[in-house]
């Protein structure tokens, strides 16, 4: 465990933001979690894994504590060909995935490139391209910030919704996942390519038969024509979740507006692009100094350089204003302001 002051945060979220830490705490396992959580000199933490999911708008007061465990493991193997693996927090996401490729363990290969800390992923139930998390999800180990007792929450035990989890609900700020169980498969793949442009890119390849490693190839290579690479551009990903309206709002919408995208979610609800939505408002490609929407994709907002989380969040909220004032649609932020 490290006790560091002053410490910039813009490497560690991938916005990029220059925020400071006042404390800066980085654990690299569950001994030095507890060590940490056990601190006279401080009563509470703001918990920073991969940096991907959340805004900073300004100096953390409140120490940061960094989750930087690593480690993969296969625990189980049962007999319907099923692979049980724990993955420690601190790993990244994408490298997990790219691991369970080259280990012929199937179930991930459509969340490829999502950024981001395997601890994060419940939180979030993180989703792409027809799979979220709760699909493999075996379960995960976490530790009580009062009591720094461990727990295990199982699939049922986190009820999962869309971008949604117990994590963000009653359970918000109470605890801290330490490792994650995935149940993945090593044969009879089930691979889920009918969402998106998945089929059409495998199609492009000449691809009839695809491996998990052809879907995650294609995966990634529409992300990347689509979604800017947090490297270069500041950027969270997908900053609003797609809204789900009533069906009876949605055909009222179609009537004004025939060739809008949507996905039936059930017989009375209906998912509309949000990305869709703020396109037709114009934002699309816009720039506002240093904050802006990425011209291919209008889901994203991206920092162009240095812009202040407040800046982002200004035009976050003007475009929810505007998309509220044009379809009568609230669009919700996925990401965290803090």
């Amino acid at each position: 465990m490290s006790i560091q002051h002053n410490v910039s945060l813009k490497e560690f979220n991938t916005f990029g933001i220059d925020a400071k830490a006042t404390y800066f705490i980085s654990v690299s396992n569950k001994e030095e979690l507890i060590e940490a959580l056990q601190l006279p000199q401080f009563s509470k933490y703001f918990v920073l894994g991969g940096g991907s999911n959340m805004l900073l708008t300004g100096d953390m007061e409140t120490p940061v504590l960094h989750i930087n465990s690593k480690g993969k493991e296969v625990v189980a193997v049962n007999m319907r060909g099923d692979t049980i693996v724990e993955i420690q927090a601190g790993e990244n996401w994408h490298e997990f995935v790219l691991w369970c490729i080259d280990n012929n363990l199937g179930g991930v290969e459509n969340l490829s490139l999502i950024p981001g800390n395997v601890g994060t992923s419940p939180i979030q139930n993180i989703g792409a391209y027809g799979v979220e998390l709760k699909d493999v999800f075996e379960g995960c180990k976490a530790i009580d910030i009062e009591t720094q007792e461990e727990k295990t929450f199982t699939l049922s035990a986190c009820n999962f919704g869309y971008r949604n989890s117990i994590f963000k609900n009653e359970a918000k700020g109470k605890y801290i996942i330490t490792s994650v169980f995935f149940r993945l498969t090593s044969k009879n793949h089930q691979l889920n390519t009918s969402y998106g442009a998945i089929q059409q890119e495998l199609e492009s390849n000449n691809i009839t038969a695809p491996t998990i490693k052809d879907v995650s190839d294609a995966v990634i290579a529409i992300r990347q024509r689509k979604l800017p690479d947090p490297k270069e551009i500041g950027n969270s990903g997908s900053f609003f979740k797609n809204p789900v309206i009533p069906k009876a709002e949605f055909d009222i919408l179609q009537q004004k507006h025939e060739n809008v995208p949507h996905y039936v979610v059930s017989d009375t609800e209906i998912k509309v692009p949000a990305g869709w939505l703020i396109e037709q408002c114009g934002f699309k490609g816009q720039r506002f100094g240093d904050a802006g929407v990425h011209k291919n994709q209008a889901l994203v907002l991206v920092n162009y350089g240095d812009a202040k989380g407040a800046e982002i969040l200004a035009l976050a909220k003007k475009i929810q204003e505007t998309v509220l004032e044009k379809f009568n649609i609230a669009i919700e932020a996925e990401v965290n302001v803090i």
